[in-house]
């Protein structure tokens, strides 16, 4: 494919680099623009997803040093080894950092970040299929099969798209998610938790159509983390349920209560209008 546009020397604009920013821009406007309708501070999208990076990109590639059994500046700042599920949990620590730490309301605001890190994630897999980074999946007779003789891992036999699935499912179940979200709203943290569900469902469904080594039996490492994605997002919304229905009686006893027989009958008369 194209992993390289515009080549200058030393320096080029590579076709991954190009969308990871893209994915960056859109997200930090998704952002804005849902905190400003919520009444939050807007200005926070741009911190969240300048922290989501550096925490991705840094928990993605200790992940990556850990698996190999050595950890070395160089490979700190080489451009391989970016491991999904590395990342995702580094920038949920760094995002969480941020939010704590602002005036917004927490759970509310990663409510609104769930869904835009699975539009981000679509978005950087058309990064993948451009640069033809080895993401793609075994050899295929299929149509639209494709080959990468010029890719970052080049391949001439045709094999399948795998970033087109990934970014299909991906902006799918964004755009799913992104127009039902106000139904959640009531109950703060479920759409972060349906949103790691989907990622899960999402990178469960791709491995079958990539090349990775099994870990477990028939099951790659990224479909085991999966599962655990599935497990934490469904604990997550059994938990805030729970955690809704308990503020919801704690004001309902406290409406119930009777007044205080000492308060001046001025005041009940007053809250008996």
């Amino acid at each position: 494919m194209y992993p390289t546009i515009v080549d200058f020397g030393p320096v080029g604009i590579h076709s991954y680099g190009l969308m990871l920013a893209t994915a960056f821009i859109t997200v930090v406007f998704v952002i804005q623009y849902e905190l400003k309708r919520r009444g939050f501070v807007p200005e926070l999208a741009s911190t969240i997803v300048m922290a989501a990076a550096i925490g991705g990109i840094v928990g993605a590639k200790l992940y990556s040093a850990l698996l190999d059994g050595s950890i070395s500046i160089r490979e700190l700042f080489s451009t391989s080894g970016l491991v999904w599920y590395g990342g995702l949990i580094g920038g949920c620590l760094a995002v969480t950092i941020v939010v704590i730490r602002s005036p917004n309301p927490y759970f509310a605001t990663i409510d609104i970040i769930g869904p835009t890190v699975i539009l981000g994630y679509g978005i950087g897999r058309i990064g993948c299929l451009l640069a033809g980074d080895g993401d793609y999946g075994p050899p295929s007779d299929l149509p639209w099969a494709m080959a990468f003789p010029n890719g970052t891992v080049p391949t001439d036999v045709p094999v399948h798209p795998t970033p087109i699935y990934e970014s299909l499912i991906s902006f799918t179940f964004f755009g799913i998610l992104w127009s039902q979200r106000h139904r959640f709203q009531d109950i703060p943290g479920t759409t972060f938790a349906i949103s790691l569900i989907l990622l899960g469902v999402e990178r469960f469904i791709a491995e079958f159509w990539r090349v990775t080594p099994r870990v477990l039996g028939w099951m790659t490492a990224a479909q085991i983390f999966s599962i655990v994605a599935w497990i934490v997002g469904i604990a997550m919304i059994f938990w805030m349920c729970s955690r809704h229905r308990a503020i919801e009686d704690a004001a309902l006893t406290e409406e119930s209560t009777p007044e205080n027989s000492s308060s001046p009958p001025r005041k009940r008369r007053q809250r008996r209008r």
